[in-house]
């Protein structure tokens, strides 16, 4: 092999966090891209799991993240002094917005559930955008503006086609029933929605090569991966199965990273006497117990006040996924010297460049 070939694979590959498997496994999103193939192959996700099994597949991963941002908050280091209302006054304010969405859920809560539903794919390519700039920074992809800004565009195209096309939420939800059941605004919709899927279907590879043949360089695997694997979960499975294991999938996505973190923070510490799994298992345990007592035991204590076990269950969830959009916004920025940055930084020549990512 040349040392042109050598030094293009080693570009392909990227500079991960950890092993090369797991970043790419998981962080990535290969896994539930080989998880999508088999549940399109064997007809929905209940045929490969089954239903029993779907509650503990959300709790260890979906709900956990959930409380992942919030431990991530509290833990890093700086978090109080930077973020005053976000660490000690945000949190009295949601639950505060959460009694007043359970008091009135036919007015708010029924729109409080709309926002969070048309949120969270949002959330979701932001996520896949911020993980596919800090890949390329990280690996040596000096991404520039305009490359930035089309790698943003490809990677919203999923969301916007949830935006278009699902039901009670997004257009649904915003533009009265009447207005979008005319026939202009009917074919409209329809086609617009094709539109967005193809979209999003064909500029995933044409932004890699055109990255590819700018000056930003080779755009590591990992970081298309991630965008990829957002789109497939919206755009392959069905409606069902892409509400539910998309939440899975960007859950397991994110307690990857968001340890990773975790652990390269606290073994750079001085007088840190503990190894890399000890962090990585107290950082998921602890937040898997809080994810018990949000989704679990909170509503709960709306219950014994006397309202419906499933009104509180919708709003909490509904409250608990806005509080992590909202936390997330700020606590994975990348100003100069704050540790995140530090971590991405590492080993790289990218530290004039990195953006925030989404």
């Amino acid at each position: 092999m040349s040392t042109d070939s050598r030094t293009v694979g080693v570009a392909l590959r990227g500079r991960t966090f950890g092993p090369l498997a797991v970043d790419y496994l998981l962080i990535g999103g290969g896994l539930s891209l080989l998880f999508t193939a088999l549940i399109v192959s064997r007809g929905g996700g209940a045929a490969v799991l089954g239903y029993a099994s779907l509650p503990y597949f959300l709790l260890l991963s979906n709900a956990t993240h959930f409380a992942a941002s919030t431990v991530r908050l509290y833990s890093k280091p700086g978090t109080f002094q930077s973020l005053p209302f976000l660490t000690l006054i945000f949190p009295l304010v949601s639950l505060l917005v959460l009694t007043l969405m359970i008091w009135d859920p036919e007015r708010l809560g029924i729109h409080f559930q709309s926002l969070y539903l048309t949120w969270s794919p949002y959330h979701y390519a932001a996520q896949a955008y911020g993980l596919a700039v800090m890949y390329s920074y990280r690996s040596g992809c000096m991404l520039s503006a305009g490359n930035k800004k089309l790698l943003w565009w490809v990677s919203m195209f999923p969301f916007l086609f949830n935006f278009v096309t699902a039901p009670d939420v997004g257009l649904s939800w915003l533009v009265p029933e009447n207005v979008l059941a005319g026939p202009a605004v009917a074919a409209g919709r329809v086609w617009l929605g094709r539109a967005l899927w193809a979209l999003a279907v064909l500029t995933p590879p044409l932004l890699y090569v055109t990255v590819w043949r700018s000056k930003s360089g080779v755009m590591p695997l990992i970081s298309i991966m991630a965008v990829i694997a957002n789109g497939v979960w919206f755009l392959v499975l069905g409606p069902l199965d892409a509400f539910v294991w998309a939440t899975v999938f960007h859950g397991i996505q994110y307690l990857a990273i968001v340890i990773v973190f975790h652990v390269k923070e606290r073994m750079s510490q001085p007088g840190n006497r503990h190894g890399r799994t000890y962090h990585a298992l107290w950082f998921y345990g602890v937040s898997l117990v809080l994810a018990v007592g949000l989704f679990n035991l909170l509503p709960m204590a709306y219950v014994f006040a006397g309202v419906g076990k499933v009104q509180a269950m919708l709003m909490v969830v509904a409250a608990i996924n806005i509080h992590h959009f909202i936390v997330d916004a700020y606590i994975w920025r990348l100003k100069r010297g704050d540790g995140n940055r530090e971590i991405i930084e590492t080993g790289t020549v990218a530290r004039d460049y990195l953006p925030q990512p989404g």
